[in-house]
């Protein structure tokens, strides 16, 4: 028997899908072969899976949009953007339904009721909310996590909604109740991504802390968890029968069984920042962001233990014996009235905007009529005869010659004639970058170019002039230079580079050192006195990373090096002062506005009095770093809208 002689996992197309920095993407779950998109430049685009070409973009986000998620039929779609506000779209009309406020700031996932006319949202403010799109409105919000809401999902029967936050735990919420059910601790990291059983009483729970967790749901106790990865799980999905799980990390797909815990298989496949996975048919359908591009790739399930198993041998399924949900609506003519009523509570102000308003601002630009037609019209059609099954993407062949033909034939850049660039496959680790049903028009071999001459014939000599003498000189041949002189070359500098990276590298053990031994305040002195921004930018990232060792003892002492890092003309430099700028603004902003009074005058308070001189310094320093965020608020590029976010952070300061 020979073996197979297409890929099991490869990436079926890559390409740029906003004008800035994609920040979300999602997939279709029901037929997996559709995706959405939201970006820094405040576009919702929409997409066919394995074609380049946007089908329709929703505009009317008045910030970046950072969390989008489809219905469940496919039919709309919704989006959450920076400043905390939803939209809802109707893809059947092309037209928005909603816009839905009153999220303090960005909103992170999203997630539909399975059958009632629900959304949730988790956001940066710590909150949960849960809105009627009928009435228009936030009609509970859900508090209780003490950090970012990472991950949304409500339970088959749509009894529960389940939230995973940066502050490591998973909590499940009682949407009839109003109230918290269970708290689950017992991740040591982020917890990115969670997952309902589709039918057991299971929560599948990946975090940061490079584990997977299985939660029961009747004594709400962690019955087994995965052996640790590599990275960071990013992204986790049940097989549609239950019989096993997919995590995602960074390079690695792995298929996970439980009780007992163990990897039926794992795949490379090197995606990257890997945002969402849907199971289609007999393939896995995933798709990753890097800045402003999207990456797609599919997993053939037939090639992948335990699924491609021979079909005389059964799965290897949980025997806990566990209770199952019961997700099938109930089927009567007023099915609404069956669904459990979610507790309420009144109205937020300022939850519902005027529609008429957000109609003029949001349109939905069809750029594609005949895909969209095919993609989200074929609801208004009488079905006459069952849905066409759609044909699972074709593997490509092993290191296939053709597609990598394919990939040069596209490339913007191509090797001048001479190049010494082998003409082997061409691919991206491995990978396709275009769909492997396209196939590009073959074209006739290309002679190598002859040196550039002037031709002079009767009858396009010009009179009284010589051609030759409009044409760059001829620069005599020289041989080619041997490997010293190359070598020569190529390290010229070296010494120079070294000695500055030595320099900066025992500098940064002096600070360490200090750190170390507990004098924080000594090594953030001597790192200011070494007049190194390098030095300066190393230890933020150190500090960006860690947020509670931030006091007003450091920000006094480091708010005029980040000052000095934004007028850098380095953008890395300006980038890194700008995230810690957005970190003390976020944290210390209402402590330094309370304290810019001096203290009472009851009798001598030490503290007090030094607190109010280091808020007074900061505040100044914040001052003129106002008024140089107000000179690149228009700057066009990456710092655009962080520029913007500083200074909606700098208007709260003085409110």
């Amino acid at each position: 028997m020979t073996a197979p002689t297409t890929k099991r996992a490869w990436k079926l197309q890559e390409f740029v899908a906003h004008g800035a920095n994609v920040n979300c993407l999602a997939l279709g779950h029901k037929t997996g072969r559709v995706m959405v998109t939201g970006g820094d430049d405040r576009k919702v685009n929409l997409w066919t899976v394995g074609k380049p070409n946007c089908i329709m973009s929703l505009s009317g986000h008045t910030s970046p949009v950072e969390a989008v998620r489809f219905g469940n039929a496919e039919e709309m779609v919704v989006a959450g953007s920076m400043s905390g506000a939803l939209k809802l779209w109707d893809l059947e009309q092309a037209k928005i339904i909603r816009t839905l406020t009153g999220h303090k700031a960005n909103i992170r996932c999203l997630d539909f009721h399975p059958y009632g006319d629900f959304v949730a949202s988790g956001s940066l403010d710590t909150n949960v909310k849960l809105w009627d799109i009928r009435r228009k409105g936030c009609i509970f919000t859900y508090k209780g996590h003490s950090n970012g809401v990472n991950c949304l999902r409500f339970s088959p029967d749509g009894r529960w909604v389940a939230s995973a936050s940066e502050d490591m735990t998973v909590k499940i919420w009682d949407l009839a109740a109003g109230k918290l059910l269970v708290d689950l601790k017992q991740h040591s990291g982020a917890v990115n991504s969670i997952e309902f059983h589709p039918s057991e009483y299971l929560l599948a729970s990946g975090s940061s802390d490079r584990s997977i967790r299985f939660w029961e749901l009747e004594k709400f106790q962690c019955v087994d968890c995965t052996d640790y990865d590599n990275n960071a799980i990013r992204s986790v999905v049940f097989h549609p029968d239950g019989a096993c799980i997919f995590g995602g990390s960074t390079e690695l797909l792995k298929v996970y069984g439980w009780e007992p815990s163990r990897c039926f298989d794992s795949v490379n496949m090197s995606w990257g920042k890997v945002a969402d996975m849907a199971i289609a048919q007999t393939q896995l359908i995933g798709a990753s962001i890097n800045q402003t591009t999207v990456s797609t790739f599919v997993l053939d399930l037939t090639r992948v233990a335990p699924l491609g198993q021979v079909p005389s041998t059964p799965l290897p399924l949980s025997s806990s014996g566990r209770k199952n949900f019961t997700p099938d609506r109930p089927s009567t003519t007023s099915t609404k009235q069956q669904i459990p009523k979610p507790a309420e509570e009144p109205e937020e102000p300022g939850s519902i905007l005027d529609d008429a308003t957000e109609d003029n601002s949001s349109v939905a630009d069809v750029k594609d009529l005949k895909e969209y037609e095919e993609v989200f019209k074929p609801n208004h059609k009488l079905a006459l005869s069952p849905p066409r099954k759609m044909d699972p993407f074709p593997a490509p062949k092993e290191d296939d010659v053709s597609v990598a033909n394919q990939m040069k034939s596209l490339a913007p850049f191509q090797p001048a004639v001479g190049s010494t660039k082998p003409s082997g496959s061409e691919t991206y680790r491995g990978e396709s970058r275009i769909p492997p049903q396209y196939r590009a028009p073959s074209l006739p071999p290309q002679q190598p170019a002859a040196p550039h001459q002037s031709y002079q014939t009767p009858s396009n000599k010009p009179a009284g002039l010589d051609p030759a003498d409009f044409m760059p000189p001829q620069q005599p041949s020289t041989m080619a230079i041997g490997d010293y002189d190359a070598l020569g070359q190529m390290s010229k500098g070296h010494n120079s580079m070294s000695a500055l990276l030595a320099a900066r590298n025992k500098n940064l053990q002096i600070v360490r050192a200090m750190w170390s031994s507990g004098n924080v305040r000594t090594a953030l002195e001597s790192a200011i006195q070494m007049q190194d921004n390098s030095v300066i930018v190393d230890v933020l990232n150190v500090l960006n990373d860690k947020p509670l060792d931030w006091n007003l003892d450091v920000i006094d002492l480091l708010i005029l090096p980040i000052y000095k890092l934004l007028i850098s003309r380095y953008e890395v430099h300006v980038m890194v002062a700008c995230s810690s700028l957005k970190l003390i603004l976020k944290t210390y902003s209402t402590l330094i506005r309370q304290n810019l009074a001096p203290p009472a005058r009851l009798g001598v308070d030490i503290s007090g009095e030094e607190r109010h001189r280091r808020c007074v310094n900061i505040y100044k320093h914040i001052q003129d770093i106002r008024h140089c965020i107000d000179s690149k608020k228009y700057q066009r590029g990456k710092l655009e809208n962080t520029f913007r976010e500083i200074q909606l952070l700098l208007n709260h300061l003085d409110t």
